[in-house]
């Protein structure tokens, strides 16, 4: 086998020297950034997650545009488990929008089926079990393949009576339906109490539209982390994020690291929530 010059093999090594010291510094880095964390102690108590990126990633990482929902998917089961870390109460991670669904047929068949995969490890993920983490598809899934569906509906009836950490999958999901949804929900329980339609406006109140909300029971997000550089919530939970704080994050989704996550946390501690007092 041929050897490499000297100069050639001499550059290798200081790129190699290079790497295991940028690595060993953000490793130094983020070990700080847990600790800071954990001492400050204030989290989130519902964290609310835009997954943006993946075909971006793909595309800038020469990989195809699957492959880049694949890496996006398995880099969720990441974030799951650093919540479970810090003991995160509660999280909604969306990964699906209703304009989403009018994507390429070939794009959108390939993120319902990954979809079905995670569902289906979800429900025998010991991590699941272990932490009691109840699980809850969360949007409009007319029209889903039934297979989709009956692993979502799997998952959720295997953690239902779970009293750990709440995990919303908005999926098929957009902040203006849930609204009309849930004003929807209002006025038929209305009408079948007897009310008229006049009567229901009149008294209608904040408290009623949050009522009937698609995870109802989960407190506001506090903090919503969006990656990719993309700096709007895009109909991420509208009613719900009045008072929430928000963190954009530059890198896209699959390559969202452990150290950006406990940096936009951090950047969280920082601040003064007031709302709008």
């Amino acid at each position: 086998m041929k050897s490499l010059p000297a100069a050639q093999l001499a550059l290798r090594t200081v790129q190699t020297v290079r790497n295991t010291v940028r690595s060993a510094l953000v490793w130094g880095y983020e070990q700080r950034l847990a600790r800071e964390v954990r001492t400050h102690g204030r989290l989130p108590q519902h964290l609310g997650l835009i997954l943006d990126g993946n075909r971006r990633f793909a595309r800038a990482s020469g990989l195809q545009r699957e492959l880049g929902h694949s890496i996006g998917a398995d880099k969720a089961h990441e974030v799951l488990h650093w919540c479970l870390e810090l003991g995160i109460p509660a999280a909604t991670i969306w990964v699906l929008s209703t304009d989403n669904r009018s994507r390429d047929p070939q794009e959108l068949a390939h993120i319902l089926s990954l979809l079905e995969k995670e569902a289906r490890a979800l429900a025998t993920d010991p991590r699941i079990h272990a932490n009691r983490v109840r699980v809850r598809a969360i949007g409009q899934h007319g029209g889903f393949p039934p297979q989709v569906l009956a692993a979502l509906q799997d998952l959720e009836t295997k953690t239902a009576h779970y009293d750990g950490m709440r995990l919303n999958i908005a999926v098929g999901y957009g902040g203006r339906e849930e609204i009309v949804d849930a004003v929807k929900a209002h006025l038929q329980a209305q009408a079948n109490a007897g009310l008229s339609l006049t009567d229901a406006a009149q008294h209608l109140t904040p408290d009623d539209i949050s009522a009937h909300l698609y995870a109802a029971d989960t407190p506001d997000p506090d903090f919503i982390i969006r990656t990719s550089g993309e700096i709007r919530l895009s109909g991420f939970m509208l009613w719900q994020s009045v008072y929430s704080e928000y963190y954009f994050c530059d890198v896209y989704w699959p390559g969202f690291r452990r150290v950006d996550f406990l940096r936009a946390l951090r950047d969280y501690q920082g601040r003064d929530r007031r709302f709008g007092r």
